[in-house]
């Protein structure tokens, strides 16, 4: 396999791991597993940047931001999460039991210069009229249930 490359089986393994998890972090060390100790299948010494398979890192994840089921968010102690679909409804649902910046959907961006660009979107604004629907449509208790333990107790 290339370096740089996306392995196909590390980025299902991953999805499947993101709905039945509901989230992973990005690359930070927390609570829950993080995408580029996944990527590698173990502890990262350091920064994942020096790692020797930082290009796969990168690569995969890539790949899984380009996914429409999944988002970025600094959900999980300030740190990019990947947060699959799955949840989106009941954290609209939630909002205001989240501080503001937790729900803000991160958005990276290549310019046709090579400039890496990151804005944040609401998660209210980002999310379709479906998701809409069916946070209107559940109620508190049952957003609560679908929500990762993680996530529930750092709720105020």
């Amino acid at each position: 396999m290339l370096v740089g490359v996306a392995n196909d089986d590390v980025v299902e393994e991953i999805m499947a791991r993101l709905v039945a998890e509901g989230v992973l972090l990005e690359s930070a060390r927390g609570p829950v597993a993080n995408v580029a100790e996944i990527v590698v299948g173990g502890p990262i010494r350091g920064s994942w940047w020096g790692h020797p398979q930082s290009h796969r890192i990168f690569a995969t994840i890539n790949a899984l931001a380009e996914l429409p089921d999944i988002t970025r968010m600094r959900l999980v102690n300030r740190r990019v999460t990947l947060v699959h679909r799955l949840l989106w409804a009941p954290l609209l649902r939630l909002e205001a039991r989240f501080p503001a910046e937790a729900l803000l959907v991160v958005v990276e961006k290549h310019t046709p210069s090579g400039a890496h660009r990151v804005t944040s979107v609401p998660l209210t604004l980002w999310v379709d009229a479906d998701v809409h629907r069916e946070a209107a449509g559940m109620d508190e208790q049952a957003a609560l249930a679908r929500l990762p333990a993680v996530l529930r107790d750092h709720l105020s």
